[in-house]
């Protein structure tokens, strides 16, 4: 989804699992390059709160490193998959200073993988201070972005990172919905 941020002149957050980092590094670099986020978002995408705390740290500390490696940057936030969070995953993030990105709009693509639906659904939750969730695994959420991107620039939105969103001001371990 590099492509629609980019043409639309706006940077976007990208959360990465990092086993597909392992095989397309070049990705995660790209988005690097181009200005946009990019976030840990585990390892193999389990739902962290099932897992002991020693399967939490493996989860988030491997991806944290092929991330830090293929970018030369570490990430500084997590989304943890299906937003299931608990207090041990918490402690583990706090513990690695990431705080835990979730979001209060869900737009449902991996769903309802229909770009119509996911750009209504981003329209009608988008307010200010919005974290809209969108997979960019599925083509119909890449081409819904560029009507999206327009529709939001034409109501006066200004379209940001997360970390721009929420000022900077996040601390490791708590959750952040949205400002």
């Amino acid at each position: 989804m590099l492509a629609e941020p980019a043409a639309a002149h706006v940077h976007a957050t990208f959360f990465l699992i990092g086993q597909n980092v392992a095989r397309y590094a070049g990705q995660a670099r790209a988005e690097v390059a181009a200005g946009d986020v990019i976030g840990n978002h585990s390892w193999s995408h389990p739902q962290l709160t099932l897992l002991s705390s020693r399967a939490i740290r493996r989860e988030v500390d491997r991806t944290q490193k092929v991330i830090r490696t293929a970018t030369g940057v570490p990430p500084a936030l997590m989304r943890p998959p299906y937003g299931a969070v608990n207090s041990r995953v918490l402690t583990q993030l706090a513990r690695r200073d990431l705080p835990a990105i979730l979001w209060n709009v869900d737009t449902e693509d991996w769903k309802n993988r229909s770009a119509r639906v996911t750009s209504q659904r981003a329209l009608a939750g988008a307010r200010p201070g919005a974290i809209v969730l969108m997979h960019d695994i599925h083509p119909t959420t890449v081409q819904a972005v560029p009507g999206i991107v327009a529709a939001l620039k034409a109501r006066g939105f200004t379209l940001v990172t997360v970390p721009q969103q929420l000022d900077g001001q996040l601390t490791g371990g708590h959750a952040y919905f949205g400002r």
